[in-house]
């Protein structure tokens, strides 16, 4: 059994491409275009410097968080991410497991491979990601399953109207994943009815959190602009993403982002990011940066391949150390002492 407490993120990602589908690995891991944007993601975060205070009581670091009423032991959390079955055979049962045992929160893709109760079942707190879909009625449909499960919000994806071609991933997905859409969650890939509706605006936020009886948190801001029109439009929270490089290559990185957004946005909602976030370190430095919590996505299908469950709550678990320990030697006691004045501007050498 590998050691994932030893291994960073880039060492997981080849442990898993050893023991993947070559298809399946593509799938996960490809961005868009020339993956510009996928590619830059951790290291935009590199940039930014920190100035740790001094003299401080940081002999038991608390990483605990609450985000809408729910304690988490880090404020890192499981991002939504599609067709866990071709990592492990019980799919995002085997996730839900994990990330739960971490005591941590899974967010559940609307394209996973598990009955969305049978995930449940296995979950401790976890949201539902949804598209706007072409069928509005399919929506629908999708989200009050997901409530009636015990989903605690909802995570719209906005940032997708058209799913970008991605060249690295030319070949179908493997069959036993055609197979298990099909057969457990009704899910036919090729049909137009799943396609989001590229022409949805503001008032599908309201219009989700009326049905679902949820809050609404929007994934895939980037703009200030938009950022205060999600929240003007009834959002609960929003969520800085580029979707992991997978849509609009050369999008803006996460981590440039999120400083802008937060400002805009103020305490009027929670602010969560994601997108190449690899060690504790970056955690600390988006939590400065204004973030309530951030999100991992392609990390937890490492961990989930290499490990099942055990691999990603290990994981978790690894993350949590990394982020004491970096928290820790800034001076932080607690996530409440993480404040704008420990980090520095991006650096760049020469």
């Amino acid at each position: 059994m590998i050691n994932r407490t030893t291994l960073s993120v880039p060492e997981l990602e080849e442990a898993a491409r050893d023991r993947l589908d070559s298809a399946a690995y593509d799938f996960y891991s490809a961005g868009s275009g020339e993956e510009i944007s996928r590619d830059e993601a951790h290291r935009a975060w590199q940039e930014y410097r920190l100035k740790p205070r001094i003299l401080r009581d940081v002999s038991e670091p608390d990483t605990s968080v609450g985000i809408f009423g729910t304690e988490l032991a880090s404020p890192v959390i499981a991002a939504p991410t599609a067709f866990h079955s071709m990592a492990d055979p019980e799919g995002e049962v085997a996730t839900a497991r994990g990330v739960a045992g971490a005591g941590s929160l899974l967010v559940l893709s609307s394209r996973a491979t598990r009955e969305v109760e049978d995930v449940a079942a296995a979950a401790g707190p976890w949201w539902f990601q949804v598209y706007a879909l072409r069928d509005r009625e399919l929506t629908r449909e999708q989200v009050e399953r997901a409530a009636a499960a015990g989903a605690r919000a909802l995570v719209l994806t906005v940032d997708a109207p058209y799913v970008a071609a991605k060249p690295r991933v030319r070949r179908p997905l493997p069959l036993s994943a055609q197979d298990r859409l099909s057969r457990d969650v009704g899910l036919d890939t090729r049909s137009s009815a799943w396609e989001q509706d590229p022409s949805i605006g503001p008032e599908t936020i309201a219009r989700l959190a009326r049905e679902s009886g949820l809050p609404v948190l929007v994934k895939g801001v980037l703009r200030p602009d938009d950022a205060t029109a999600c929240v003007e439009a009834g959002a609960s929270g929003v969520i800085v993403s580029n979707h992991g490089g997978r849509q609009l290559d050369r999008s803006v990185s996460t981590a440039a982002a999120l400083p802008e957004v937060v400002r805009a946005v103020g305490d009027r909602v929670p602010v969560l990011v994601d997108g190449g976030i690899h060690t504790g370190t970056d955690v600390l430095t988006a939590l400065a940066l204004g973030a309530r919590a951030v999100l991992v996505g392609r990390p937890v299908l490492w961990a989930l391949a290499t490990g099942g469950s055990e691999g990603v709550r290990s994981m978790f678990e690894s993350y949590r150390a990394g982020f004491a320990e970096s928290m820790a030697l800034a001076g932080a006691g607690s996530v409440r002492a993480i404040t704008p004045d420990l980090v520095a501007p991006p650096y760049r050498a020469g």
